[in-house]
């Protein structure tokens, strides 16, 4: 008899199975449709972990970039307007410096160098405005390494009729930054070692002015010996002057104080001169510091040295001396002093802006280099998260056609029950 052959069949097992591998290709079919919306790779951290960990340190040293360059403009913005406003005051200076040489023409009355003066005062506050001006924060722009929100105090009792109320000093700038501020102190304030600016003005201790009957001038301080320089104002006074003993010749006896007292006083030097030519002279006897004098001397003269411890006290010196010149020989002195110590001034007033111009050019600089980095930062993220549109089209494509088989299959298995392999 022959036998017959029977296959058992589990209809709960193959539903199952064909149930799970629909559902696990739906989930692919699901997470590639997500990649495809989002165009990454990796949606979340489990997704490729190593690719997430590099993503995420891309992702943040950009932020940090955004910060940098975020407070690189708030710097850029500060030193720009601190670069402007040494641009305002050299041209208000330029301007001080103009009405100084017309001071010096020999036709104006006393009244009409007053009026001089006076316009110069005018300008010397507005000098003193731009030194002590704030940037957008409320800030000083020359606070240097920290000051009080007016840099700039005074005028105050001499010797240091203007103060720099702060620290001294340039911030240093670092790989992604630059300072916020400029050192005012080394823009506006003088060093008489650094400097040599000093106001020099002659009179007689018997007259007061030097009488219109005689000439007597001296030319502009200058820096001898800057490791001797004290800082000590000096008076020189006129003891003796002789004619006689050398024909041709004129010889001055004088005496300098020195105040404060360093080294001095100095008493009985004498220098000569062609008699003829009256002058120069050179005066000797202060430390690191040298002066000629020109005109003709007289027993009472006294020439009066004293440093200016700033631009503002600069101005101040040319307002005073040029408003009180009795005559023609006192204009001349105040102007020739004034022209000299505002170039000086002008001269450290270009050089700071010449700093600031050197920061906005590194600004530029890192700008430059953070926007590179950011490019290559930007690259890494996106290798290591994005998703290749082709390869993830293709890949959803083949997991479409994979999961449309797998509902047909399914289809088919649902047929094979008992019931209907019996019938």
């Amino acid at each position: 008899m022959a036998g017959t052959s029977f296959s058992r069949l589990s209809t709960a097992n193959t539903y199952d199975n064909a149930l799970r591998n629909l559902q696990n290709k739906q989930t692919s079919l699901a997470n590639l449709q997500e990649n495809l919306t989002s165009g990454k790779r990796v949606v979340v951290a489990s997704d490729d972990p190593t690719g997430a960990a590099q993503a995420e340190r891309a992702l943040t040293r950009l932020s940090r970039i955004t910060s940098d360059q975020r407070a690189l403009e708030m710097q850029r913005n500060s030193i720009a307007s601190a670069e402007s406003t040494l641009g305002d005051a050299v041209d208000a200076l330029q301007n001080i410096r103009e009405l100084v040489v017309s001071a010096g023409n020999g036709a104006y009355s006393a009244s009409e160098r007053r009026a001089i003066a006076l316009q110069i005062s005018g300008l010397r506050d507005q000098v003193i405005s731009l030194a002590n001006r704030n940037d957008s924060n409320g800030l000083p722009l020359f606070s240097a390494l920290g000051s009080a929100l007016a840099p700039f105090v005074g005028p105050q009792a001499p010797p240091q009729d203007y103060t720099f109320n702060g620290l001294p000093g340039q911030t240093a700038s670092s790989e992604v930054a630059i300072p916020f501020a400029l050192d005012g102190d080394r823009a506006f304030m003088h060093q008489p070692a650094r400097d040599g600016v000093y106001n020099v003005t002659v009179s007689n201790s018997i007259t007061g002015s030097i009488p219109s009957s005689r000439t007597l001038q001296t030319g502009n301080v200058t820096i001898a010996n800057s490791a001797l320089v004290n800082g000590s104002a000096y008076t020189i006074n006129v003891t003796g002057v002789d004619t006689v003993t050398v024909p041709g010749t004129t010889t001055v006896t004088y005496n300098i104080a020195e105040t404060p007292n360093v080294g001095g006083p100095y008493t009985a030097l004498t220098s000569s001169f062609s008699t003829a030519q009256q002058g120069p002279m050179t005066v000797t006897g202060m430390p690191g510091l040298s002066l000629t004098i020109k005109g003709t001397p007289a027993v009472g003269d006294t020439i009066q040295v004293d440093t200016s411890a700033s631009v503002f006290s600069v101005l101040d010196d040319a307002i005073n001396d040029i408003g009180n010149a009795a005559n023609g020989n006192a204009a001349s002195q105040a102007v020739s002093q004034a022209l000299h110590n505002i170039d000086i001034g002008m001269e450290r007033l270009s050089a700071v802006r010449g700093q600031a111009g050197d920061l906005l050019n590194r600004a530029d600089r890192i700008t430059s280099s953070q926007e590179k980095r950011s490019v290559q930062l930007e690259a890494d993220r996106s290798r290591a998260e994005d998703l290749d549109m082709i390869k993830g089209v293709s890949d959803f494509q083949n997991q479409q056609t994979g999961y449309q088989a797998a509902l047909q299959s399914y289809a088919q298995v649902q047929k094979l029950s008992l019931f209907n392999y019996i019938s």
